[in-house]
Protein backbone atom coordinates (compact mmCIF):
# COMPACT_ATOMS: atom_id res chain seq x y z
CA UNK A 1 0.00 0.00 0.00
CA UNK A 2 1.13 3.14 -0.79
CA UNK A 3 -0.19 6.61 0.97
CA UNK A 4 -0.37 9.89 0.26
CA UNK A 5 2.69 11.16 1.17
CA UNK A 6 4.38 8.36 -1.19
CA UNK A 7 5.92 6.05 0.95
CA UNK A 8 5.28 2.37 0.69
CA UNK A 9 3.67 -0.12 3.29
CA UNK A 10 4.03 -3.84 3.29
CA UNK A 11 0.96 -5.90 4.15
CA UNK A 12 2.54 -7.10 7.32
CA UNK A 13 2.63 -3.69 8.24
CA UNK A 14 -0.90 -2.90 7.99
CA UNK A 15 -3.38 -3.03 11.01
CA UNK A 16 -5.96 -6.16 10.36
CA UNK A 17 -8.60 -3.61 10.40
CA UNK A 18 -6.65 -1.35 6.92
CA UNK A 19 -6.30 -5.11 5.63
CA UNK A 20 -9.95 -5.89 5.79
CA UNK A 21 -11.10 -2.61 4.58
CA UNK A 22 -8.93 -2.56 1.32
CA UNK A 23 -9.78 -6.16 0.40
CA UNK A 24 -13.18 -5.34 0.50
CA UNK A 25 -12.96 -2.12 -1.00
CA UNK A 26 -11.12 -4.86 -4.10
CA UNK A 27 -14.42 -6.74 -3.83
CA UNK A 28 -16.68 -3.76 -4.55
CA UNK A 29 -14.41 -2.93 -7.15
CA UNK A 30 -14.42 -6.36 -9.23
CA UNK A 31 -17.35 -7.07 -11.28
CA UNK A 32 -16.44 -10.69 -11.38
CA UNK A 33 -16.36 -10.83 -7.89
CA UNK A 34 -20.72 -12.73 -7.07
CA UNK A 35 -22.01 -14.49 -4.18
CA UNK A 36 -22.46 -14.71 -0.62
CA UNK A 37 -19.80 -12.40 1.51
CA UNK A 38 -20.56 -13.55 5.38
CA UNK A 39 -18.56 -11.47 8.01
CA UNK A 40 -18.38 -11.83 11.45
CA UNK A 41 -17.92 -8.24 13.35
CA UNK A 42 -16.43 -6.55 10.92
CA UNK A 43 -15.49 -3.52 12.73
CA UNK A 44 -12.81 -5.15 14.92
CA UNK A 45 -9.99 -3.54 14.21
CA UNK A 46 -11.51 -0.70 12.73
CA UNK A 47 -11.56 3.11 14.56
CA UNK A 48 -15.07 3.63 15.76
CA UNK A 49 -14.83 6.69 13.53
CA UNK A 50 -14.71 4.70 10.34
CA UNK A 51 -17.49 2.24 11.14
CA UNK A 52 -19.67 4.03 8.90
CA UNK A 53 -17.30 4.12 6.66
CA UNK A 54 -16.88 0.45 6.20
CA UNK A 55 -20.64 -0.16 6.88
CA UNK A 56 -20.69 1.99 3.41
CA UNK A 57 -18.34 -0.33 1.75
CA UNK A 58 -20.68 -3.20 2.91
CA UNK A 59 -23.59 -1.45 1.74
CA UNK A 60 -22.28 -0.74 -2.61
CA UNK A 61 -21.02 -4.09 -2.30
CA UNK A 62 -24.23 -5.77 -1.85
CA UNK A 63 -26.36 -5.61 -5.11
CA UNK A 64 -29.12 -3.12 -5.46
CA UNK A 65 -31.80 -4.31 -5.64
CA UNK A 66 -33.74 -1.19 -6.93
CA UNK A 67 -31.62 -1.39 -10.11
CA UNK A 68 -31.41 -4.47 -12.70
CA UNK A 69 -28.40 -6.81 -12.38
CA UNK A 70 -25.43 -5.53 -14.94
CA UNK A 71 -21.53 -5.52 -14.33
CA UNK A 72 -22.02 -2.17 -12.16
CA UNK A 73 -24.43 -4.20 -10.25
CA UNK A 74 -23.45 -7.94 -10.15
CA UNK A 75 -25.37 -10.25 -8.07
CA UNK A 76 -23.82 -10.03 -4.46
CA UNK A 77 -25.59 -10.13 -1.02
CA UNK A 78 -23.60 -9.25 2.52
CA UNK A 79 -24.59 -10.82 5.88
CA UNK A 80 -23.03 -9.63 8.63
CA UNK A 81 -23.15 -10.20 12.42
CA UNK A 82 -21.91 -7.62 15.41
CA UNK A 83 -22.51 -7.36 18.85
CA UNK A 84 -21.71 -3.65 18.09
CA UNK A 85 -24.51 -0.94 19.56
CA UNK A 86 -22.22 1.24 16.85
CA UNK A 87 -22.66 -1.11 14.21
CA UNK A 88 -26.54 -1.89 15.14
CA UNK A 89 -27.25 1.84 15.34
CA UNK A 90 -25.86 2.27 11.51
CA UNK A 91 -27.55 -0.69 10.01
CA UNK A 92 -30.88 0.17 7.95
CA UNK A 93 -34.35 -0.57 9.71
CA UNK A 94 -34.70 -3.07 6.28
CA UNK A 95 -31.76 -4.74 6.95
CA UNK A 96 -31.36 -6.02 10.82
CA UNK A 97 -32.10 -9.16 12.42
CA UNK A 98 -31.94 -9.58 15.75
CA UNK A 99 -30.96 -13.50 17.33
CA UNK A 100 -32.24 -14.69 19.89
CA UNK A 101 -32.21 -17.72 21.87
CA UNK A 102 -35.03 -19.28 22.59
CA UNK A 103 -36.21 -22.38 24.79
CA UNK A 104 -38.55 -24.90 22.74
CA UNK A 105 -39.65 -28.40 23.92
CA UNK A 106 -40.08 -30.78 21.50
CA UNK A 107 -41.14 -34.50 21.78
CA UNK A 108 -40.34 -33.76 25.08
CA UNK A 109 -36.77 -32.86 25.28
CA UNK A 110 -35.91 -29.03 25.95
CA UNK A 111 -33.40 -26.88 23.67
CA UNK A 112 -32.50 -23.88 22.48
CA UNK A 113 -32.71 -22.32 19.30
CA UNK A 114 -31.59 -19.17 17.52
CA UNK A 115 -34.48 -17.27 16.49
CA UNK A 116 -34.81 -14.15 14.17
CA UNK A 117 -36.57 -10.86 14.77
CA UNK A 118 -37.18 -7.74 12.97
CA UNK A 119 -38.05 -4.21 13.51
CA UNK A 120 -41.90 -3.68 13.06
CA UNK A 121 -43.01 -1.58 10.27
CA UNK A 122 -40.10 -2.78 7.54
CA UNK A 123 -40.40 -5.13 4.55
CA UNK A 124 -39.93 -8.46 6.94
CA UNK A 125 -42.37 -7.79 9.21
CA UNK A 126 -45.10 -7.72 6.43
CA UNK A 127 -44.48 -11.14 5.14
CA UNK A 128 -46.44 -13.63 5.99
CA UNK A 129 -44.99 -16.30 8.58
CA UNK A 130 -41.51 -14.17 8.45
CA UNK A 131 -39.45 -13.27 11.54
CA UNK A 132 -40.75 -12.18 14.81
CA UNK A 133 -41.39 -8.30 15.75
CA UNK A 134 -38.58 -7.04 18.50
CA UNK A 135 -39.76 -4.01 20.31
CA UNK A 136 -38.11 -0.52 19.43
CA UNK A 137 -38.16 -0.15 23.06
CA UNK A 138 -35.97 -3.09 23.23
CA UNK A 139 -33.55 -2.43 20.41
CA UNK A 140 -33.51 0.89 21.85
CA UNK A 141 -32.09 -0.60 25.58
CA UNK A 142 -29.67 -2.24 23.37
CA UNK A 143 -28.59 0.43 21.90
CA UNK A 144 -27.97 3.00 24.60
CA UNK A 145 -27.69 0.89 27.78
CA UNK A 146 -28.22 2.39 31.22
CA UNK A 147 -24.94 2.60 33.02
CA UNK A 148 -25.86 2.13 36.72
CA UNK A 149 -24.90 5.29 38.68
CA UNK A 150 -21.56 4.78 41.24
CA UNK A 151 -24.32 4.38 44.28
CA UNK A 152 -26.20 1.61 41.88
CA UNK A 153 -23.55 -0.30 41.26
CA UNK A 154 -23.51 -4.00 43.08
CA UNK A 155 -20.29 -4.08 45.49
CA UNK A 156 -18.55 -7.40 46.19
CA UNK A 157 -18.81 -7.20 50.33
CA UNK A 158 -16.13 -9.42 52.03
CA UNK A 159 -16.27 -10.02 55.72
CA UNK A 160 -13.05 -9.75 57.33
CA UNK A 161 -11.77 -9.97 61.20
CA UNK A 162 -15.20 -8.95 62.10
CA UNK A 163 -15.19 -5.47 59.75
CA UNK A 164 -16.58 -5.25 56.48
CA UNK A 165 -13.92 -4.41 53.79
CA UNK A 166 -15.25 -2.68 50.70
CA UNK A 167 -14.03 -4.43 47.46
CA UNK A 168 -11.06 -1.94 45.86
CA UNK A 169 -12.96 -2.74 42.75
CA UNK A 170 -16.00 -0.54 43.48
CA UNK A 171 -14.08 2.15 44.64
CA UNK A 172 -12.43 3.43 41.32
CA UNK A 173 -14.02 5.50 39.31
CA UNK A 174 -14.96 5.04 35.82
CA UNK A 175 -15.00 7.16 32.69
CA UNK A 176 -18.65 6.24 32.39
CA UNK A 177 -18.83 7.66 36.52
CA UNK A 178 -18.23 11.25 35.18
CA UNK A 179 -21.54 13.47 34.90
CA UNK A 180 -19.89 14.91 31.72
CA UNK A 181 -19.21 11.26 29.81
CA UNK A 182 -23.12 10.01 30.69
CA UNK A 183 -24.80 8.35 28.26
CA UNK A 184 -27.90 9.32 27.24
CA UNK A 185 -31.07 8.34 29.01
CA UNK A 186 -34.30 9.39 27.26
CA UNK A 187 -37.28 9.48 29.57
CA UNK A 188 -39.94 7.80 28.60
CA UNK A 189 -44.04 8.29 30.03
CA UNK A 190 -44.92 6.37 32.87
CA UNK A 191 -46.35 2.88 31.33
CA UNK A 192 -44.77 3.20 27.90
CA UNK A 193 -44.69 0.28 26.42
CA UNK A 194 -43.33 -0.54 22.79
Amino acid sequence: MTDRGGTSHPARGLSDGILRFLALAVIELDPEAKGLLCLEEPENGIHPERIPGMLQLLEDIAVDTSSELSPDNPLRQVIINTHSPAVVAQVPEDSLLVAELKEEVRSEKRFSKACFSCLPETWRAKVPGGPSIVSRGKLLSYLNPVVPEESERETDISVGHGRQQRNAKARKRRVADRDDMKQLRIPFPEGFRE
